[in-house]
């Protein structure tokens, strides 16, 4: 079975290339024989649109994805979507998304959920309103832009409270989109194995039953989120098999992980796995 193209891994320059500041990954991910980019750390909004998009350019690099703005990060927030209360910031963040998405011309964007507090249960309707709220108005702004919106199931151990936290949860958020007839598009999966693996694992299945609703995929080593080679305990050069045979995946796959060591030292797993060089 041929297993996926290595051009169709994208560099998450929120983990990968962390020896460099922010500006200069772009050139690293491209000597490194990237050609494609996600970026998911709040560094970027340090930055206007116009300079992202020249780190683009001048390395010949495609953005895959972006974050929304998550709120604030060292204060705690991981996305704004679902708190109650911080409606009016989700609706800046999303005027601040528009403005990098038209400029970086990334067909995705991933529009994070947020954490809820200790109280779940008491906060649960409210936060299920607050999320459609939002996630309806992310998807309305940016549809017409033609980006696809993102949500992706968190696990529980690496974001403790995460709202998004099963593909059940999302899978039922997809289809009460799908069952108002004025919205035209939905929002997809953000599939990241490393979070499928510890929700539930069975990923074969779980990626099978759901891939009608996957806009994205990102990998990671389970349990310690480094490289996905084979000091981990997820078998990478079967599931890129199984991607690029069962579920046919055309799109980009993220490296979302966090090196052992040097970002460059550990990317010997793109040669190991199996992938295929164009």
């Amino acid at each position: 079975t041929p297993s996926m193209l290595r051009s169709r891994m994208s560099a998450n320059l929120a983990m990968l290339f962390t020896e460099a500041p922010f500006m200069s990954r772009f050139k690293l991910a491209a000597n490194a024989g990237f050609k494609a980019v996600e970026i998911s750390t709040p560094d970027m909004y340090d930055h206007t649109p116009q300079e992202i998009r020249a780190a683009l350019d001048d390395n010949s690099l495609q953005c895959a994805l972006f974050n929304m703005p998550a709120g604030d990060w060292a204060g705690g927030d991981r996305g704004l979507a679902a708190v109650l209360g911080r409606e009016k910031d989700f609706d800046a963040s999303l005027d601040v998304t528009v403005r990098y998405a038209e400029v970086l011309g990334s067909p995705l964007v991933h529009c994070l959920s947020g954490v809820l507090p200790p109280d779940t249960p008491a906060v649960l309707p409210d936060a299920e309103r607050t999320y459609h709220r939002s996630l309806g108005k992310a998807v309305s702004v940016l549809e017409k832009m033609g980006i696809q919106v993102l949500i992706e199931p968190i696990n529980q151990r690496s974001i403790p409270g995460y709202y998004l936290r099963s593909f059940e949860q999302a899978e039922e958020v997809i289809q009460e989109f799908k069952d108002l007839q004025s919205v035209v598009t939905h929002p997809m999966i953000l599939f990241d194995v490393f979070h499928a693996q510890i929700i539930g694992g069975d990923l074969t299945n779980v990626l099978r039953r759901y891939k009608k609703h996957i806009g994205h995929i990102q990998i990671a080593g389970v349990p310690d989120r480094g490289e996905p080679d084979e000091h981990q305990e997820v078998n990478f050069p079967y599931l890129f098999r199984f991607l690029a045979d069962e579920i046919q995946w055309k799109g980009h796959v993220g490296c979302e992980y966090i090196p052992r060591g040097k970002t460059e030292e550990g990317l010997g797993w793109l040669t190991r796995s199996g992938l295929v060089s164009e």
